[in-house]
């Protein structure tokens, strides 16, 4: 079955959750641009290959559909209309725009899916992107920008495409430091004109560092991320995509609707932990959160850091029967090496080529990068244990 590419609209926050879980569930979907103002959408549908136009109506959809209704009468693109309306006017008013589909809230899966069916039937016209690929730490001080640094600097090395970093801690980032860049431009600049995105304009926002590897850093000012909302995440993330075989993203930071969004299009995320019960507490509350608003755990994978640091108690075992999650990767414990790299700003595999913990995040990169984002198998287990008795 071919991959379906989707452009979503929808300018209600509290309903993008939703929906993407919905478009989601359907194997081989791929949301490639998510749009939250209307007079963007021709832009986006242009600027991002696409089979399907996904547009939530609601609350303006007499603004919304002359758009969408020049979409599909100007392209070979299918357009599919939601809202909660039932009223017959605007179900007729929505064929005549030329919708191919129209769903009321809440979505029913079997109708969805079957919809969605017949578009991948038709066959997708674009090409394959790159994965993405997220790493967010459980709590805070657990090492997941170390280790996104020096993933992306590893994969860098493994694969012969081109491979990008993006710091999405707008506020607190720190990916530039650790790899010593001093940038003259920032995804906030990118986000000025989400709309408008092109190669030239992204490439230009992109530090190179020495090795090769392509750093988007953080805003340079806090009053910029203010501005930075999920659309334009999504935007950014889904272009780099397309110019890059592998993006990885360090953060987001926040659990709000700008992550959950970021998470949702992601082929991979890495949830970075320690192996003590704080930080245990605070996955598993994390997980929880994300189980209750309809997010897929499936692609949700678990690193342990600097194991051997936490003397006994918790096991790796223990951890990941509790949180029913994969161990994706293991990375030892050997913080004199990993705060020298990092206080001269070079990844682990230029300053200490041969440690251990460079070597343990090398076996995760090249996991990656040899089986693919979407390919793991996540394994069975049963609670148990420490940690089963705690929570």
């Amino acid at each position: 079955m071919a991959t379906v590419r989707v452009v979503v609209f929808n300018s209600d926050e509290t309903y993008g959750a939703e929906l993407r879980a919905a478009l989601l569930g359907f194997k081989g979907l791929k949301i490639v641009a998510e749009v939250d103002e209307p007079s963007l959408l021709p832009q986006a549908v242009e600027r991002f290959p696409c089979d399907l136009l996904v547009a939530n109506l609601d609350p303006i959809p007499e603004v919304v559909l002359p758009i969408v209704g020049d979409i599909a009468s100007s392209t070979n693109i299918s357009v599919f209309a939601i809202s909660e309306s039932t009223d017959g006017q605007l179900i007729l008013a929505a064929m005549r725009h030329g919708v191919r589909e129209f769903l009321t809230k809440p979505i029913e899966n079997a109708v969805l899916h079957q919809a969605l069916g017949k578009v991948s039937e038709r066959g997708s016209q674009t090409g394959e992107p790159g994965s993405l690929i997220t790493v967010i730490g459980g709590a805070g001080g657990v090492g997941a920008t170390c280790l996104s640094v020096n993933l992306a600097t590893e994969l860098n090395e493994l694969t012969p495409g081109k491979v990008t970093i993006v710091d999405l801690d707008h506020r607190f980032g720190q990916v530039a430091t650790h790899l010593d860049v001093d940038p003259t431009y920032t995804i906030a600049d990118l986000c000025d004109s989400p709309g408008q995105l092109d190669q030239q304009m992204i490439e230009r926002a992109l530090m190179k560092h020495p090795s090769g590897l392509q750093i988007l850093s953080r805003p340079l000012h806090f009053e910029q991320a203010d501005n930075i909302t999920a659309a334009h995440c999504v935007g950014v993330l889904t272009a780099l995509t397309t110019m890059n075989d592998f993006v990885i993203v360090d953060g987001p930071t926040r659990f709000d609707y700008g992550t959950k969004a970021v998470l949702d299009i992601a082929d991979l995320n890495l949830l970075v932990l320690q192996l003590v019960v704080p930080t245990v507490r605070s996955v598993h509350r994390m997980l929880d959160g994300m189980k209750r608003v309809g997010f897929n755990l499936d692609r949700m994978k678990l690193i342990c850091n600097r194991v051997g640091c936490e003397g006994v108690g918790v096991s790796i075992e223990d951890v990941s029967s509790t949180l029913n999650l994969e161990i994706f990767g293991e990375v030892p414990d050997d913080w004199a090496t990993v705060n020298g790299a990092i206080n001269v700003g070079e990844p682990l595999s230029a300053s200490a080529p041969k440690s251990k913990v460079r070597l343990s995040i090398k076996d995760v990169a090249a996991r990656i990068a040899g089986a693919g984002a979407n390919t793991q198998q996540e394994s069975e287990h049963k609670k148990g244990g420490l940690l089963g008795r705690i929570f």
